[in-house]
C-alpha cells in the first residue's frame, strides 16, 4: 500500500508559492525549491522595510523642516527647542506639511519659537543672578 501524501494540499501550497514568485528571474520563478527560498527572503525584506519606512519618513520630515527653518533664520534644533518651550506639541509630519503648504503659518510658529527661546533665556539669566 502506498503512503498518503495529501497531494491536493501539497500542490496547492506549491502553486501558491510559485504564484508569489511570479516575475522573479530564472529558476526562482519556475522551480518550487528555489521559489520558496526567494519568496521567504523577499517577505523578510518586506517586513523589515515596513518598519524602516517609518524612520525614513521621519528623516525626510526633519530634512524638510531644517531647510524651512534655515530660510527663516533659525536652526532646526533651536526651532524644536523653542516649540517645546512654547508648549506647542505638533509632530514633525504636521510641521513639515505646514512648512511646504502654508509658509505664513510656519513663519508664525518660528516667531513663537523664537519668543519662547528669548523668554527661556531671560528666565535662566534671572535665576542665575
Amino acid at each position: 500500500m502506498a503512503r498518503a501524501t495529501n497531494s491536493p494540499a501539497s500542490r496547492k501550497r506549491r502553486k501558491k508559492v510559485l504564484k508569489y514568485a511570479k516575475g522573479y528571474f530564472g529558476n526562482k520563478s519556475r522551480l518550487f525549491r528555489y521559489a520558496n527560498d526567494a519568496v521567504k527572503h523577499a517577505w523578510q525584506h518586506a517586513y523589515i522595510a515596513r518598519r524602516k519606512k517609518k524612520s525614513d519618513m521621519r528623516a525626510l520630515w526633519i530634512v524638510r523642516l531644517n531647510a524651512a527653518c534655515r530660510e527663516a533664520g533659525i536652526s532646526y534644533s533651536r526651532f524644536m527647542e523653542g516649540l517645546k518651550a512654547a508648549q506647542i506639541e505638533l509632530d514633525r509630519r504636521v510641521l513639515s506639511n505646514l512648512a511646504i503648504e502654508d509658509a505664513a503659518a510656519f513663519a508664525q510658529l518660528v516667531k513663537q519659537a523664537q519668543d519662547a527661546l528669548k523668554a527661556k533665556a531671560a528666565s535662566t539669566a534671572a535665576a542665575k543672578a
